[in-house]
Parts: C-alpha cells; sequence; structure tokens
C-alpha cells in the first residue's frame, strides 16, 4: 500500500488544510506585491511599520484565541475550511452549529466533525453562487436593495440569525446563559467602541468567558 492509502481521515485533512492555509498566505501577500509591482508605487516603510506595529498585536491575539476557540467547535476539518474561506462567526460557524444540531451529532465526535466540515463547503459553495448572481444583477438590483422599505430587513439579518440559534442553546441549558447574556449586554451598552464589526473578536472572548463560568458552576455543582 502506498503512503497515501494509509493516511488516515484526520492526517489527510491536516495535510490539505496546511497546504491550502500557505496557499492562501501567498495569495494575500502576492496582491499588495503585484500592485507595486505593476504601478511602481512603494509604500511607505515608516509609516507600514507604524501602522503594523499598531494593529498586529491585536490580531495576533485574536488568531491564537480563535484557535483554540473554533477547533473544539468546527473540528479540524471545519476550521481549515473557515479559516481559507472566512466568515466565520457570521456564517460558517451558525451554519456548522444548526447541521450538528440538526444531525444530532456532537462537535468532538468523528461525526459532527464530517458534518461540520461538509456544511462549511456548501455554505462556502452557496456563498461563492450568491455572490457571482449579485454581481452580475448588482445593477439591476441596485435600486430594490437600496430602498428605503428594506433597509430594517438587512439591518436585521445577522441578529436574526444568531437570536434563532440562540434559542435553541438557551433552551437547553438557561442556567449557563444568563451570564455571558449579562456579560455582552453590559459590553454592547457601556463600551461604545464596541460594534457590529467588532463581533469577529467578541465571539471568542464570550466563549472563554462561558467556558470559565461553566467551570466554576460545575465545581460548585450548579450544573
Amino acid at each position: 500500500m502506498s503512503e497515501k492509502k494509509n493516511m488516515t481521515y484526520l492526517e489527510s485533512v491536516h495535510r490539505d488544510g496546511k497546504v491550502w492555509g500557505i496557499a492562501l498566505l501567498i495569495l494575500i501577500v502576492a496582491f499588495p506585491i503585484a500592485c507595486c509591482l505593476i504601478f511602481g508605487a512603494v509604500p511607505q516603510w515608516k509609516a507600514l511599520a507604524q501602522g503594523l506595529f499598531a494593529t498586529l498585536p491585536m490580531y495576533w491575539a485574536v488568531g491564537i484565541v480563535e484557535i483554540f476557540t473554533y477547533v473544539p467547535m468546527l473540528g479540524a476539518g471545519g476550521t481549515y475550511l473557515s479559516f481559507v474561506t472566512g466568515n466565520i462567526s457570521n456564517l460558517k460557524l451558525p451554519c456548522a452549529v444548526d447541521a450538528m444540531e440538526r444531525a444530532n451529532v456532537k462537535p468532538s465526535s468523528e461525526e459532527g466533525e464530517i458534518i461540520s466540515t461538509i456544511s462549511i463547503a456548501v455554505s462556502s459553495i452557496v456563498t461563492t453562487i450568491i455572490i457571482i448572481i449579485g454581481v452580475v444583477l448588482i445593477i439591476p438590483l441596485t435600486p430594490i436593495l437600496e430602498s428605503p422599505a428594506l433597509k430594517p430587513a438587512f439591518d436585521m439579518i445577522l441578529p436574526a440569525l444568531f437570536g434563532g440559534l440562540a434559542v435553541v442553546f438557551i433552551a437547553k441549558n438557561a442556567k449557563l446563559s444568563i451570564a455571558p447574556i449579562i456579560l455582552m449586554l453590559v459590553l454592547f451598552i457601556f463600551v461604545p467602541a464596541l460594534n457590529a464589526g467588532t463581533v469577529g473578536i467578541m465571539v471568542p472572548v464570550g466563549v472563554l468567558f462561558t467556558i470559565l463560568v461553566a467551570r466554576i458552576m460545575y465545581k460548585k455543582g450548579m450544573l
């Protein structure tokens, strides 16, 4: 038997995930380099370094936290695929969680690993198709999409999505949900800097806080 045939599913997932992750990194870096070469525009290195030093620490911290947060929830395959395709907290995570919930499988199981990966893959394909359709129809649909009558509906898409998922999980363990709900309400009400753009950061924070609270409640015999 060849080495490829002897390779387990998870080993192949990690192999392919690393390959596509490195390929994505090369493509991301290649675009600004190509722009510099094509247009002959060289950035001001001092200003670039100052901007990177101001923003990189936050993104490094969020990136590390997201790995420890999303891997137990999405599995190895789902995590690799989500990191390559993006939009995890807004789309990939809700799709995977809902799919595993409907299939009645646990995220840490082999079945959960497969269901999560399939759901994220289908979500990525559907998203790509919708984007293509949107690009083709953007001009004729612009007057409709910018209609004042539809604006409230578009503003509520994300809250409606997470609200539907929240009802399911809150119903399963209402006691555990109280602490993270209070934390998020307090943060978003009393910290003006937090808004819809910080959801990607606050999801890992909420998950870690919930795990800590769950541990404390379990130790005290409340769960």
